[in-house]
C-alpha cells in the first residue's frame, strides 16, 4: 500500500516545478494545476477573499513578472561584456517580490514559512501588496493598470510621477491590464470552475 501512496504523491506533485502549458488561458492554468496539494484556483480564490483583488487580476500580475516559472529571477548583468556577474535585483519567484518586500509581507502577514517559489504563497503575496496599493494609494481594487503601475515601480516608484513616464514600464502595465480583461473573460466561462 506504500508504493501505492508514494506514487499518487509524485503524482500530485509532478507539475510543482514547471510552468503549466497554457499560460494565456485562465481556464487552462487552474486546470493544469488542480492536484490535491497544488491546486492554484483554491489558492487564487483564497488570496482574492482574504485581499480584495479579483482572481483574474493576481493570475495576470504573475503572468507578466514571471509567466509563471517558480524559480523566475532577472537576468545577471555582463562584466567586461560576457563574464556573467551580479542580478540586476533580489526578485525571485512567481511574484518577483524583492527580497526587503518580502520579509515585510511575512512579518505582517504572520507568514513566516512563505516562500517565493510557491504559487499560494506568491498569489498570497500579489494580493497582499495590491490591497496595500488599495488602501494607500487609492487605487480601485479592480484597476489592473494602476496597481500594476504601483507593482512594478514600488510605492515610491509610483508616487514619483516622473518614474510613470517611463514607456516600457506603461506597456508592460497596459499588458497586464488587457491580459487580465482577457482572464476575467475567460475564467467566466469555464466549466470546470
Amino acid at each position: 500500500m506504500k508504493p501505492l501512496y508514494a506514487c499518487l504523491l509524485l503524482a500530485s506533485l509532478a507539475g510543482c516545478a514547471s510552468a503549466p502549458h497554457s499560460i494565456n488561458n485562465a481556464c487552462a492554468i487552474f486546470n493544469q494545476r488542480d492536484g490535491l496539494f497544488n491546486d492554484w484556483h483554491a489558492a487564487a480564490k483564497r488570496a482574492e477573499r482574504a485581499h480584495g483583488i479579483p482572481v483574474p487580476i493576481l493570475m495576470a500580475t504573475l503572468r507578466r513578472e514571471s509567466g509563471f516559472q517558480s524559480d523566475a529571477r532577472p537576468p545577471r548583468t555582463k562584466l567586461l561584456g560576457f563574464i556573467p556577474w551580479s542580478r540586476q535585483s533580489s526578485a525571485y519567484g512567481y511574484s518577483q517580490a524583492l527580497d526587503g518586500t518580502w520579509r515585510q509581507y511575512r512579518q505582517e502577514t504572520g507568514r513566516s514559512l512563505a516562500r517565493r517559489n510557491n504559487f499560494a504563497d506568491a498569489v498570497d503575496f500579489v494580493g497582499w501588496y495590491h490591497s496595500r496599493t488599495v488602501a494607500n494609494k487609492g487605487v480601485a481594487p479592480n484597476d489592473a493598470y494602476n496597481l500594476y503601475l504601483a507593482y512594478y515601480l514600488g510605492w515610491s516608484g509610483f508616487d514619483n510621477r516622473g518614474s510613470r513616464s517611463n514607456k516600457a514600464v506603461l506597456r508592460y502595465a497596459r499588458d497586464m491590464a488587457t491580459t487580465a480583461k482577457r482572464y476575467q473573460a475567460q475564467l467566466a466561462s469555464c466549466s470546470r470552475l
